[in-house]
């Protein structure tokens, strides 16, 4: 896929959508792969006795995720030079059973002087946002 041209992007314009399911094997792999075995992401005994909903996906998981659609759009993950976000809410990863997370970007800025759009994510599980403030900037020159 090319790169888009920063030229035809308006402010406002929705890159796409995607949703992302997770299931608990999903959390098990990422633990393996990111060194991150805190039992809230395994254990639901544990994560009820903390308070937790149940057990939660990881929310660098959450957050990588979710900037896929920003790579996937920008044709080249080393365009995005810059990402942001805050957690607002768990996400609950049920077993039996998925968490889906519905993924939307939109241009939320453009700077002609940088060569950059700025992408405005929202990243939402049943309706609700559990990622706030999730922008990533994109080199397109």
């Amino acid at each position: 896929m090319s790169a888009p041209v920063l030229a035809d992007l308006e402010v406002g314009q929705e890159i796409g959508t995607r949703e992302v399911v997770l299931d608990r094997a999903r959390l098990v792999r990422y633990a393996g792969a990111s060194g991150d075995f805190n039992p809230i992401h395994w254990n639901e005994r544990f994560a009820t006795e903390v308070g937790l909903p149940g057990v939660i996906a990881h929310g660098m998981l959450s957050m990588g995720v979710a900037v896929a659609l920003v790579e996937e759009w920008a044709g080249d993950p080393g365009r995005v030079v810059d990402y942001q976000t805050r957690f607002a809410r768990p996400v609950p990863v049920p077993d039996p059973g998925t968490a889906t997370l519905t993924v939307t970007g939109v241009v939320g800025a453009l700077d002609a002087e940088a060569g950059t759009a700025r992408i405005d994510l929202t990243v939402a599980l049943d309706g609700v946002r559990v990622l706030a403030k999730t922008q990533a900037v994109v080199r397109l020159t």
